[in-house]
């Protein structure tokens, strides 16, 4: 396994199509769907990821430990499938995912009736999950400023629960469309639940199996629009995305409006074209944080001045992503700095370096983020298999677009 690669592209010209990687997201829901279904639904285009990989490995294990690896919606899809389903299981995972909050979580499905006990430090993983014995309560108060994948890991196991579920949810609610295509799945599979300002309601009823294809991932796209932006020419088409996508993250079509990309909406998916960037970009990014680091090193290599808000959850992600962001930032020459609680500025930089080097954290977002730097001087991702969770084929469909992968020992 090689230690870093270096990319260059000598041309700077981008002229492809790429196949991109179904979305883990839509995939990991309705593999857990499926499984509550009785698993005799038929899942069309199941993402290649490591995290989606995994999840169908460990649905169909018998073992009692259960090795979540670093997989965040693995570890709290499980825990609460688990819980509801009345498994004996342990449930661990990687150094960094025992360091990742789950208390929230594991304390709404104990009102619930759940026997979840901490096998190491209070809030956190490892898990021991027993017997379902249920506690007739149907109405819980979630926090829902962390991580949607809380709400979601309990909305799909909600129609199991004798009572269904009300689930009123307290503060700011952090990627909302992720939590609305839990809900979509649920409904594609025959459940009904509403949404009404902070409170979702679900009734105890019954999956239907059926079929599914899952969408190409648009987190995998926002990659591809930052090359766009920083080639000499391009012309991209993304095959598999749809205009009306389940995906929170398809907003990178509308952020990157600004920084210099233009999106045409084909039968095949969307056609990336060159047009004029903006110097400045003010954005929420809530509903969308996976695309926070994409948007904030193009906008470091573009000279945009950066206000940013919504960046909370990227604290317990695979690392903590504010900080790696402003460690490699430092090397462009650039400061993301805390201005006000929340509020994030960043100021253009000076980019004259004729080679960039970047670490990854054990982050895959780290690595493709910068990746696309490598059009501007030829740039050195260390740690580059950290791709593989979420998108394997990424160095191999650079090399496809032109660029020039060297594997470094």
């Amino acid at each position: 396994m090689s230690k870093s690669l270096t990319l260059s592209h000598p041309s700077g010209i981008l002229n492809t199509s790429i196949k991109l990687p179904a979305s883990k997201s839509e995939a990991n829901r309705a593999l857990i769907i499926s499984a509550l279904s009785g698993a005799s639904s038929k899942l069309y285009n199941l993402s290649e990821a490591n995290d989606t990989q995994l999840l169908q490995r460990l649905l169909k294990s018998e073992d009692e430990t259960i090795d979540a690896e670093d997989a965040g919606t693995v570890m709290r899809f499980l825990t609460a499938y688990y819980a509801i389903t009345g498994q004996d299981k342990t449930l661990t995972g990687t150094a960094r995912m025992c360091q990742r909050p789950i208390k929230v979580l594991v304390d709404a499905l104990r009102e619930l009736g759940a026997s979840i006990a901490y096998l190491g430090e209070e809030g956190y993983p490892p898990l021991k999950i027993e017997a379902f014995k249920g506690s007739g309560k149907k109405h819980l108060k979630v926090r829902s400023d962390i991580s949607s994948q809380y709400i979601s890991a309990l909305l799909m196991v909600a129609p199991l629960l004798p009572e269904g579920l009300v689930l009123e949810l307290e503060g700011k609610i952090s990627s909302k469309p992720y939590i609305n295509m839990t809900l979509s799945l649920m409904k594609h599979f025959g459940v009904e639940a509403t949404f009404e300002n902070s409170i979702i309601t679900v009734p105890h009823q019954k999956y239907t199996s059926g079929s599914f294809q899952v969408e190409s991932d648009w987190s995998a796209a926002s990659y591809w629009y930052s090359m766009v932006a920083l080639a000499k020419e391009a012309d991209i088409t993304l095959l598999g995305l749809k205009e009306k996508s389940f995906q929170g993250d398809s907003a990178v079509a509308e952020i990157m409006n600004h920084l210099g990309v233009y999106t045409y909406f084909t039968d095949e998916g969307v056609r990336l074209t060159k047009k004029r960037c903006e110097k400045h970009l003010v954005y929420d990014f809530s509903d969308c944080p996976d695309l926070a680091q994409t948007v904030v090193a193009l906008s470091a290599a573009l000279g945009v001045t950066l206000e940013i808000t919504g960046l909370e959850s990227l604290r317990i992600k695979e690392t903590d992503r504010i900080h790696a962001l402003q460690i490699e930032l430092l090397s462009l020459g650039c400061k993301l700095e805390e201005i006000t609680p929340g509020v994030f500025r960043m100021d253009p930089g000076i980019i004259s370096k004729e080679s960039f080097v970047f670490r990854t954290y054990q982050d895959h977002r780290m690595a493709m983020a910068f990746a696309p730097l490598a059009l501007l001087a030829p740039t050195t991702i260390q740690e580059p298999s950290v791709v593989r969770k979420s998108y394997p084929r990424f160095w191999e469909d650079l090399e496809k677009a032109g660029f020039k992968v060297k594997y470094n020992e």
